[in-house]
C-alpha cells in the first residue's frame, strides 16, 4: 500500500504559513494535515475554516482536517467548503460515529475516525468497514512536539490485520526514527509536524520523510 506524508501545520510560524505550506508541497507532500482544536475536547484553540479557505489557494495538496473538537458534525460543512476533502473526527468525541462517517460519505467527503491512546480499538470496529482512514493517535491530543508511544504500534498492527485496505494514520512524535517502525506495523500515512518545523532546512527535511515513506 501507498504511504504518504502529511505535514501537520501545527507547529509551523503561523505568521509565514502560507510560504511553509508551499515548501511542503513542493518538496513532495502529497497531503496537508490540519488540526483543528475548539479547547474543549482538548485545551488548545488552533484555527477554524476561514484560515483553511484562505490556505487553499496556495497548494493542490490534500487538505484534511483533523477536528480535535466536540460536537465535530457541526464542523462538517465549513471545512468541506474551506476545500478539504477528507475530514477526521474522535470516535471519542461522539456517540454517533457510524452516523457522523455516513454524513462525511454522503457530502462526497473522505470519512476519517481518530482514536485516542486510552482508547481501545474496539472502540472503531463498527465503523471500520465505512471509513476511508483511521488516525490513531501515538500521542495524546493537544499539543505537539511530544514523544511518541511505541505502545500504539500493537494498535496499529490490530486495526491493519482487521482492514487490510484501509489507509492507517499515525500522528504524534514522527521523525526518522519512529516512521519505519510505524510503516513496520501498518502505517501508512504519517503526520508529522515539529520534526520539519524544527529543521534547519524545511525542504531537506521534507525530502527526506517522504524518502523514508518509499
Amino acid at each position: 500500500m501507498k504511504c504518504l506524508l502529511a505535514p501537520s501545520i501545527l507547529s509551523f510560524d503561523l505568521t509565514d504559513l502560507k510560504q511553509s505550506v508551499v515548501t511542503l508541497a513542493e518538496n513532495g507532500a502529497k497531503v496537508i494535515h490540519l488540526d483543528v482544536m475548539d479547547g474543549q475536547f482538548v485545551p488548545p484553540i488552533t484555527f477554524g475554516d476561514s484560515y483553511v479557505k484562505a490556505l487553499r489557494p496556495a497548494v493542490n495538496s490534500v487538505f484534511e482536517a483533523h477536528l480535535m473538537v466536540e460536537t465535530p458534525e457541526r464542523q462538517f460543512e465549513p471545512f468541506a467548503k474551506a476545500g478539504c476533502s477528507r475530514i477526521i473526527f474522535h470516535v471519542e468525541a461522539t456517540s454517533h460515529s457510524h452516523r457522523l462517517a455516513q454524513t462525511l460519505k454522503s457530502m462526497g467527503i473522505e470519512a476519517g475516525i481518530a482514536i485516542n491512546p486510552g482508547t481501545p480499538v474496539e472502540a472503531i470496529e463498527p465503523v471500520l468497514d465505512i471509513v476511508d482512514i483511521v488516525l490513531v493517535m501515538t500521542v495524546n491530543p493537544g499539543w505537539g512536539g511530544q514523544s511518541f508511544l511505541s505502545g500504539m504500534l500493537e494498535k496499529t498492527a490490530r486495526i491493519r490485520a482487521m482492514r487490510p485496505d484501509v489507509m492507517i494514520e499515525v500522528d504524534g512524535g514522527i521523525d526518522p526514527t519512529t516512521l519505519p517502525i510505524a510503516r513496520a506495523a501498518g502505517a501508512n500515512l504519517f503526520v508529522v509536524g515539529s520534526h520539519l518545523a524544527r529543521a534547519k532546512s524545511l525542504a531537506e527535511a521534507t525530502r527526506e520523510m517522504v524518502t523514508l515513506c518509499g
